[in-house]
């Protein structure tokens, strides 16, 4: 399976503190556990020419892992659409922490996708609430991360098709943290943690949970359904000739 893990990569650049979390980018480190799975991995970043999301690029993705933060507003209408069309036709997209508000998914999903958030280095405790739904294949009861951002409700968002995490945080706020969608013949799996000054990421749990929704989430085979005119199957006897 072909994964492309984009990455808007403003925060590596711009502060210190980021830079010595991940050193090689936020989605080096997701790229790096991804190869160890065994994925067919590519990164794309917001700099490179078209977002590194060419045509070329999405047509050979499967699954799509995004995560953007502070420079959403740059992503080209233009690439949002062209990702948005692949989506319908049934390329996977997994959608992480701040990339919330970012321009696909709050395409995909017709809403503000706004909710509550606060940084005060507080625990998180990430509840499965669907432990029989394959993305939480491998994980027990709960991911207790030691510092987390706060993301609280109200999330705006749609009734998602399926609940699999929610999140409690020790400041008393709670949050639904892992839901799916499908979108056309796309499938769409949003997972909260993953603050950039956190190493959210190099938590094993954490990288199982994304593994098991790339998995989820892997393109359909299925062709796109046709659209428009459509020729009788059958003689229509005594009707009007058809247009």
């Amino acid at each position: 399976m072909k994964v492309t893990v984009w990455n808007e990569y403003r925060h590596e650049k711009l502060d210190e503190a980021v830079a010595k979390v991940y050193p090689k980018g936020i989605h080096g480190q997701i790229e790096s556990f991804l190869k160890e799975s065994g994925f067919n991995v590519k990164t794309a970043t917001l700099d490179e020419p078209e977002h590194g999301l060419t045509e070329a690029v999405l047509a050979e993705t499967d699954v799509l892992v995004w995560w953007g933060h502070i420079a959403h507003n740059e992503v080209a209408d233009e690439v949002v659409n062209r990702v948005h069309e692949h989506v319908l036709k049934g390329m996977g997209l997994v959608v992480l922490h701040s990339a919330h508000m970012s321009k696909i998914f709050m395409k995909l999903m017709g809403t503000s996708c706004d909710l509550k958030w606060r940084e005060a280095e507080e625990k998180e405790r990430i509840w499965v609430v669907n432990p029989s739904h394959p993305i939480a294949d491998g994980i027990g009861e709960y991911i207790e991360l030691e510092k987390e951002e706060m993301y609280g409700e109200h999330f705006d968002v749609p009734t998602p098709d399926e609940l699999i995490f929610v999140g409690w945080y020790e400041g008393g706020n709670v949050f639904r943290s892992g839901l799916t969608y499908r979108r056309g013949n796309g499938k769409i799996f949003y997972f909260q943690p993953g603050h950039e000054t956190y190493p959210t990421y190099y938590n094993k749990d954490i990288q199982q949970v994304i593994i098991n929704g790339i998995d989820w989430c892997r393109s359909s085979k299925r062709a796109y359904p046709a659209y428009g005119n459509s020729q009788a199957l059958e003689e229509i006897r005594n009707g009007q000739q058809p247009v």
